[in-house]
């Protein structure tokens, strides 16, 4: 899109990193961001319960985009400042989306689309993740009880003397 700008929203799985409800736009519009949240509500398991962490950003912060995540009955976590290691989970699936396979440029809004949903098909569906211990995303969705943690803790507790 030559000259202009297009959106990600993704909602993505924090158990098995599998992202579960995305919208390409041109906008930032918060009912951009509602048909993502509302991908990720429509493929839910009647029993999972869900907690929302986001940053601060206008849109997840809307009336419109709240009460759909009320509605559904998911907990709602915010980020407290601009800090990108209180959202690491987002920042590492749009760094790996960004550098692995999204291109930078598209002719037009609708290859932008088309191309960006095999993007995440390929990461849903055949990338192995090394902090989900060499597992593809929707194998590990699929699974339930804890998962062998593979990451770093970039907030060490300090001792205190």
């Amino acid at each position: 899109m030559k000259g202009r700008f297009a959106y990600l929203y993704l909602i993505t799985d924090a158990y098995s990193r599998k992202i579960v409800g995305f919208h390409v736009s041109d906008d930032m519009r918060v009912a951009s961001a509602i048909v993502a949240l509302q991908k990720a509500f429509d493929q839910k398991p009647a029993d999972a319960i869900v907690i929302h962490h986001s940053d601060r950003g206008m849109q997840y912060c809307s009336n419109d985009y709240v009460a759909l995540l009320k509605k559904h009955h998911a907990r709602i976590s915010m980020t407290q400042n601009g800090d990108p290691y209180e959202n690491a989970l987002a920042e590492r699936v749009n760094g790996i989306l960004k550098t692995e396979l999204i291109s930078e440029t598209y002719p037009d809004l609708r290859q932008a689309m088309q191309h960006i949903a095999r993007c995440i098909t390929i990461y849903n569906y055949r990338r192995i993740h090394s902090s989900l211990n060499w597992q593809i995303p929707d194998n590990v969705h699929k699974q339930k009880g804890p998962q062998v943690k593979k990451w770093k803790n970039y907030y060490k507790k300090k001792e205190v003397q």
